[in-house]
């Protein structure tokens, strides 16, 4: 399958003295789960059965996670999966209330060479005034969509300050059913335009949420849009749960 990546141009809020100074955003494809991948797998002819292809997929994706939580470092060719610790050791002692285990991972030398492989298409400047450049759990400094309860998650972006008096602006966290948790202003901690660090809630549970973010923000303290502007993009907490690396969402109401 041949490979393409598209993105848009957008200001780098990072730097601000040069003002021409751009990044490129991605333009998501979407949102797959591994259903989606073994569909994909399907269309081969393997002449294997979906059944057989998807119990393939499962022990290898159960030995690989038995192999990494035993201590070994594994190579696939497409990633290398490595385990470590969270957190200060008090006493010599482990405590789970404190300390955690997480598994961190990079691409490999055939991911490396599709990535040499893959065209990149610009599709313009983007119009968005409200947008999304990536995320980081601050605990671990991953920018994957991994995050962890009970920590910071940074956010980066453009006109991302939350800001104004419509009901709806805030930050929301859904999880998998649908069910929504709005975070309350005292769990952001730093809320800037082009940053925003949130306190995630102790209590969530293991899986993939979409962190939606919405406000009144335009330009200045004090301009505020009519209408408030939504992004989203999505978290992991925990296991991964195979949804995704973090896609940016933009509201297409916006």
């Amino acid at each position: 399958m041949k490979t393409e990546l598209k993105g848009w141009l957008a200001d780098n809020t990072v730097t601000t003295d040069n003002k021409e100074d751009k990044i490129l955003v991605l333009e998501s494809a979407g949102n797959l789960t591994l259903s989606d991948v073994l569909d994909e797998m399907k269309k081969e002819d393997t002449g294997l059965r979906a059944e057989t292809l998807k119990h393939a997929v499962d022990l290898f994706q159960r030995t690989v996670s038995e192999l990494v939580l035993n201590g070994y470092s594994v190579n696939t060719g497409l990633f290398r999966a490595v385990p470590q610790f969270r957190g200060v050791i008090d006493g010599g002692v482990w405590n789970p209330e404190r300390n955690s285990i997480y598994v961190s991972f990079n691409q490999d030398k055939d991911l490396r060479e599709a990535i040499a492989r893959t065209n990149v298409k610009i599709l313009g400047a983007k119009g968005d005034p409200v947008y999304f450049i990536g995320g980081e759990d601050a605990a671990t400094r991953a920018t994957d969509g991994s995050a962890t309860a009970g920590r910071n998650y940074r956010l980066q972006g453009k006109n991302i300050k939350v800001a104004g008096t419509d009901s709806a602006v805030g930050i929301v966290l859904i999880d998998g059913k649908g069910i929504e948790t709005k975070l309350p202003m005292d769990m952001i901690a730093i809320n800037n335009p082009s940053e925003v660090l949130v306190l995630l809630p102790a209590d969530m549970k293991d899986g993939t949420y979409e962190l939606r973010l919405t406000t009144q923000y335009c330009h200045s303290s004090q301009t505020m849009l009519k209408t408030p502007r939504t992004v989203s993009r999505f978290i992991n907490i925990g296991a991964s749960q195979g949804d995704g690396d973090g896609d940016i969402v933009d509201d297409p109401t916006a």
